[in-house]
């Protein structure tokens, strides 16, 4: 995990494999009473979730199969 300390209006970017194409923006908007604002911005193929959401999505989903055209390997 990456612990960043940043101020009200910073922000962290995320950037892609090429680490150069902006995948993620995150600004700190608020801090106070015991939360953080955050802002996200992010294209729109770029899904983002609560993190609970983003569980009960992952959950909702049948388990991954083999991958085509290879046979399942017994650990034997």
């Amino acid at each position: 995990m990456l612990v960043l300390t940043r101020k009200s209006q910073e922000t962290v970017v995320v950037g892609g494999a090429d680490g150069v194409d902006r995948l993620l923006t995150v600004t700190v908007l608020e801090i106070g009473a015991g939360k953080v604002k955050l802002g996200f911005e992010a294209p729109d193929a770029v899904p983002v979730h609560r993190g609970e959401i983003w569980e009960r999505i992952r959950a909702a989903r049948p388990p991954p199969g083999p991958v085509d055209g290879l046979a399942a390997v017994d650990g034997d």
